[in-house]
Parts: structure tokens; C-alpha cells; sequence
């Protein structure tokens, strides 16, 4: 029996490969990309391959069509099928800029990387997963959108990003309605404050934020905690609320007097 497979972007770090691991102790195979080169990943690529799945990385920018086809184009050749998409990668503004002085460079590069890249990334992938449906209508398939609680917690410092991740979350709603007469979930996982590369520069000012009370539960999230997540909706076990959100913040959005 063929194990089912997942593409997770940007895979090779962080939440990503929170991701990717816990998918891999389900008994995916996997599919990964990222913008470094595989030697700079090689180490986190072995160690999910000593949980016993079958890892391709694929150097590729989500921004970049011509990667995304070449990247795809390379799942399709080595592994004949692709179950579970993940839209994982993303990045941060360069410059955290007071939306009165932020540069439109910074607000394209955040957009084609966070919202356009993914959204026709799921586009394509889409396509396919419909031609193995309809090939097999028993075939798993599901999508599942990495957003952001920036989604909804505005942050005038950094207002590309959040545009970007409110995207992300109307693109899962609007997912979930076009491919639903395919029976292929598509979900948003919003993460919060997760312990990875990209929160690294700012650890003191959430360290302190935390010990005064700014979560429910007084910890930074792990990139297992997204990750854990995940691997419920790819297993089917919310087969029935398609383009919901499930949030991973620790209780920080709930409201509180």
C-alpha cells in the first residue's frame, strides 16, 4: 500500500519542519521546499529520513512560478502522487517600518512570497489533486493554509505581513468552497507566538510580554505545537469543517477583562 504524501513549504526549519516531523511520524512521505540549498538542510533531512519516510527537497521560492512548476514537475516524476498540501513558508518585512514610512518593495516582496506564491501554489496543486480524485474518488487529499494570528491582531509595525496572512485567510475560505464539490478539505491553522528563526530577533521583548501575562498559557508555542495540528486535519480527524481556523497561540487572542 502506497504511504500518502505531503508538500510542506518551507519545510527545512521552524514551523515547517515542526510540521514535517510530526507528518512524518504519521507515516507520510514527504515532499519539502526552501530557498537555501539542500547541503545547508542536510542535517534536518537526514533526521526526518531516521523516522523512516521518504524526504525529496526541492530548492524553491514559492514566489517564482517557473520553481513552483519545476518543483511539482519533480514530485509528480518521483513520487507519482501527491495527497496533502501545506502552505507553510513564509517571510517577515526586513525592516519592521511604521506603516507611515514602509516601502512598497517591502510590501511586494511580503505579498508574492506570503499570499500570492501560495495561492497559486494551491492553484496547481489543486488542479492535480482533483485529476487523482476523479481518477479515484476515494483518493485523501486535503490543503492546509499556515496563516498567522496577524491574520486579525494588527501590528502597524509590520502591516505587510499582516495584509499578507489576512489573505491567506479568505484564500482558505475561498478554497474551501471551490473544492468542495471535489471533497478536498482545505483548513488555516493560526499559529501565535511560535519559537522558531523568525521570531529569534525579537525573543527578549516576547520573553518579557509572556512573564507579564500576555498569554493564557505561559509559554512560547513549538513549532510541534503547529505541527500536532496539522497532522489532525491531514488524518481526516475534522473531515467535516472544511475551511475552519484552528488557532495555536497559547489562548493570547481570547478575550479577557
Amino acid at each position: 500500500m502506497q504511504k500518502q504524501v505531503a508538500l510542506v513549504t518551507g519545510g527545512g526549519r521552524g514551523i515547517g519542519y515542526g510540521i514535517a516531523r510530526c507528518l512524518a511520524q504519521e507515516g507520510y512521505d514527504l515532499a519539502l521546499c526552501g530557498v537555501r540549498e539542500e547541503q545547508a538542510v542536510a542535517e534536518a533531512l537526514q533526521a526526518l529520513r531516521d523516522l523512516g519516510t521518504v524526504v525529496r527537497y526541492y530548492q524553491a521560492d514559492v514566489a517564482d512560478p517557473a520553481a513552483r512548476a519545476r518543483m511539482l514537475a519533480g514530485i509528480r516524476e518521483h513520487f507519482g502522487r501527491l495527497n496533502v498540501l501545506v502552505n507553510n513558508a513564509g517571510v517577515a518585512p526586513k525592516v519592521r517600518a511604521d506603516i507611515l514610512d514602509a516601502t512598497e518593495e517591502s510590501f511586494e516582496r511580503v505579498m508574492r512570497t506570503n499570499l500570492q506564491g501560495p495561492y497559486f501554489l494551491t492553484q496547481a496543486v489543486a488542479r492535480w489533486l482533483i485529476e487523482q480524485k476523479r481518477a479515484d474518488p476515494d483518493f485523501p487529499a486535503c490543503i492546509v493554509n499556515i496563516s498567522s494570528i496577524s491574520a486579525t491582531v494588527a501590528s502597524p509595525n509590520r502591516g505587510e505581513y499582516c495584509l499578507s496572512k489576512a489573505g491567506v485567510s479568505m484564500a482558505t475560505r475561498l478554497w474551501a468552497v471551490r473544492l468542495g464539490e471535489f471533497n478536498i478539505p482545505v483548513y488555516e491553522v493560526r499559529p501565535g507566538v511560535i519559537q522558531s528563526d523568525m521570531t529569534a530577533p525579537v525573543q527578549t521583548r516576547y520573553d518579557r510580554l509572556i512573564a507579564e501575562g500576555l498569554l493564557v498559557q505561559a509559554r512560547w508555542g513549538l513549532p510541534e505545537d503547529v505541527g500536532r495540528a496539522v497532522a489532525m486535519l491531514v488524518r481526516g480527524d475534522l473531515a467535516y469543517s472544511t475551511g475552519q481556523v484552528i488557532l495555536v497561540d497559547g489562548g493570547l487572542t481570547l478575550g479577557r477583562l
